[in-house]
């Protein structure tokens, strides 16, 4: 009877059901292409992109950022986190076993309602040890669509960890070309105000000797000055970058080594991908979708809470008064029972359960919908903004090419005495101001390098990921 009775439960395991809607991805409308095609553009996606700066100094930074940064270690954590949530979901499914044992030593009243004979000790031992268990039948899926859900967090999670990876990667090496890009400017403002200097003396003594009017030797005094009041502030903002930069690195704020000049590092390749790569490459949608996985789960559990609870509880034990009798056969005692519960008026909260779970579903739908569209933006951003830096900075460097022969001839027309100082001071204004915008204008085509491989995600956050010190327990477990 007992053994067809087991059978009965194992044949509901097998061929029970499982409520709520199985997952399907949704159908994504992605583009066919991308605005700007590169023609340069190589699969490059899986690379360590930042090892194409070939710069020893920043690869040494990544490394450190992917060791030591505060909110990728905070993230492998939260991934430990989701870990043990999962298995801890998961052990529902399974009996629950447990041991316990007791002893003690009890006296009962004299003075009861019931006398107690006389002679009677009335102080008795009690001594018990028994196995129990239960176990709720998950007929209806109820926690298989609980792991489900909590398998799925768990792998969102650990995607949120590799977007911390994909952006800290990303962040180190923007600000290390931010930080070479004003030493830059640092270095053309020093020797601008030098030059500026050198020529304030030469007419100081040209005024002296009445060659020149005073008012020349003013303006090149106020072209000194400006060149001097520049170089505070470019100091101020490599000082900031500075910082920036250490607490990625999970440092205190400080100075950073540095490598290769802005003109020394080599601009990475363009990588290649078509739109609908991104599903699969970028983490953020990969935790977006695995968010909207458990959503979907969550629904079944819901509806199930419907139907009928199952369940198999049962104790095995000993009982007696005396030690030395607890283990024979008739201080034996046991029970076994299938509890049965069956939901017959809830005043709407099953019902509430299942329209929040199904409305939470269709936020998590559209929240994955909206982070696909900003991917698709962001990649074509970044496209755009790379061919339109690379326009501007070949625009500058001719521009810059000019007015150094402009200040050249404005120069040689000033000492000929064919022209005013003025024209010199134009001349010389622009092309300070010029090579500055032309240093900007490197770093913004190698920072719009940078953000289209961060946009782009790919296999290189997987790569970098592997140089990540601290890994968290999953990667060294199975997930069933």
């Amino acid at each position: 009877m007992r053994n067809g009775v087991l059978c009965c439960i194992l044949l509901v395991m097998v061929t029970g059901c499982t409520m709520g809607p199985d997952y399907k991805r949704p159908v994504v409308d992605a583009p066919a292409s991308w605005r700007f095609e590169e023609k340069e553009a190589r699969d490059l996606a899986n690379a360590a992109w930042w090892e194409q700066f070939n710069d020893p100094v920043l690869n040494g930074l990544v490394r450190t950022a992917l060791a030591q940064n505060k909110d990728l270690l905070i993230a492998t954590a939260r991934v430990e986190e989701f870990f043990g949530r999962y298995f801890s979901t998961r052990g529902d499914q399974y009996p629950f076993v447990g041991a316990g044992a007791s002893a003690s030593r009890e006296r009962v009243t004299e003075a009861g309602p019931t006398p107690i004979p006389s002679g009677t000790d009335s102080t008795f031992d009690y001594y018990e040890a028994f196995l129990s268990g239960s176990w709720e039948i998950d007929f209806w899926g109820k926690y298989r669509r609980a792991s489900e859900a909590a398998r799925a967090e768990l792998f969102s999670t650990e995607e949120a960890r590799r977007t911390v990876v994909l952006t800290l990667v990303s962040a180190v090496a923007t600000t290390y070309v931010d930080i070479r890009a004003l030493d830059k400017q640092l270095v053309i403002t020093q020797r601008t105000a030098e030059t500026r200097n050198q020529t304030l003396d030469l007419f100081k003594l040209r005024l002296d000797r009445g060659i020149i009017p005073e008012i020349d030797v003013s303006q090149a005094e106020a072209e000194y000055e400006d060149a001097l009041a520049r170089i505070p502030e470019i100091e101020l903002a490599i000082a900031r970058a500075e910082n920036a930069l250490s607490v990625l690195l999970g440092r205190n704020p400080g100075e950073i080594a540095r490598g290769l000049t802005i003109d020394e590092l080599i601009l990475p390749e363009v990588p290649s991908g078509l739109p609908s790569d991104l599903l699969e490459k970028r983490p953020d949608i990969r935790a977006a979708e695995q968010d909207l996985v458990a959503a979907n789960a969550r629904i079944g559990v819901a509806r199930s809470l419907y139907f009928p609870t199952i369940s198999l509880t049962g104790s095995l034990g000993t009982v007696s008064t005396d030690l030395s009798d607890l283990f024979t056969g008739e201080s034996k005692v046991w029970s076994l029972g299938v509890p049965l519960t069956v939901p017959i008026f809830s005043a709407g909260r099953i019902g509430g359960e299942i329209k929040g779970a199904e409305a939470f579903q269709k936020q998590a739908l559209y929240s994955y919908l909206q982070t696909v569209q900003n991917a698709f933006r962001e990649v074509d951003d970044a496209l755009v903004d790379r061919t339109k830096s690379k326009q501007r900075l070949q625009a500058l460097s001719r521009q810059a090419k000019a007015l150094e022969n402009y200040a050249r001839l404005a120069g040689m027309r000033y000492d000929e005495g064919v022209t005013s100082y003025l024209e010199v001071l134009d001349a010389e204004r622009s092309l300070f101001n010029v090579e500055l915008s032309k240093t900007a204008g490197q770093n913004a085509l190698f920072r719009a390098l940078i953000t289209i491989y961060k946009a782009m995600g790919g296999g290189w956050v997987e790569t970098a990921e592997a140089e990540v010190t601290s890994q968290p327990v999953k990667s060294a477990g199975f997930i069933p």
